[in-house]
């Protein structure tokens, strides 16, 4: 029923079902990854907030370490939930310049919308992480996880951020993702795995059985019981 979409070259399976919750595809998820990605070296990174439960459970069943990356995507003017472009950790901004074009705007029209984020990511930021570093990831196999992939342009901006700290291979990976963000990410990730990739896309949230809000409150429990985790497996 779900495939990695690096193997659905040529074919398109017929039914996609939903998953019940981020658990759920998390899990599902995890299990794909098992098969393909060495269990040494890895780190994962989740985007808040609906990209950490998925997250958590990969780290989970790889025995790797969890952290957040701070991801705001930049919404049209007329409908903030259509993403145009996002802004990540570390000053990267990334416009869609496909959707730009087809909605009539420039990166001018966006600038109060991209203030907007940035204020958001540094409260985020200072939220999530208080005064832990971001960590290490050079030379390290990066696997970048989020709850879906609508337009893309969330994704793009946390692979770029990522890219600029010299990872050894970097893994973008997603329950459900929309097949043309697929076909772009893969350009500038090492791997892009997506569970399904149905056509026509709607939302991530189409998905899902179940796709309530994560509160910032739920985001820092998921981390502080990662690094507790982390801290037993040190020990």
């Amino acid at each position: 029923m779900y495939a990695s979409a690096k193997n659905m070259v040529g074919r398109r399976p017929k039914v996609f079902a939903r998953f019940n919750d981020r658990r759920d595809a998390g899990r599902r998820l995890a299990e794909n990854l098992k098969r393909d990605i060495a269990p040494d070296g890895i780190y994962v990174l989740g985007l808040p907030r609906g990209g950490l439960p998925v997250a958590d459970e990969v780290a989970i069943a790889l025995d790797a370490p969890l952290d957040v990356l701070v991801v705001r995507k930049i919404g049209a003017p007329f409908n903030p939930e259509l993403a145009v472009g996002a802004v990540a950790s570390g000053g990267i901004t990334v416009y869609n310049e496909t959707i730009l074009s087809l909605l009539g705007l420039t990166e001018a029209d966006m600038q109060s919308s991209l203030e907007q984020e940035h204020a958001e990511l540094e409260r985020r930021e200072r939220v999530y992480r208080g005064d832990r570093p971001f960590p290490s990831l050079e030379g390290k196999t990066v696997i970048i996880v989020d709850d879906g992939i609508a337009t893309g342009a969330t994704m793009q901006a946390a692979v770029d951020a990522v890219r600029a700290m010299q990872p050894a291979r970097l893994v973008v990976a997603v329950p459900t993702a929309a097949e043309d963000s697929v076909a772009r990410l893969k350009r500038s990730a090492d791997e892009v795995v997506a569970l399904s990739t149905p056509e026509p896309y709607i939302a991530v949230g189409a998905w899902y059985e179940h796709f309530s809000q994560l509160k910032d409150s739920e985001v820092i429990e998921i981390l502080e019981a990662a690094a507790e985790r982390q801290v037993r497996q040190d020990g």
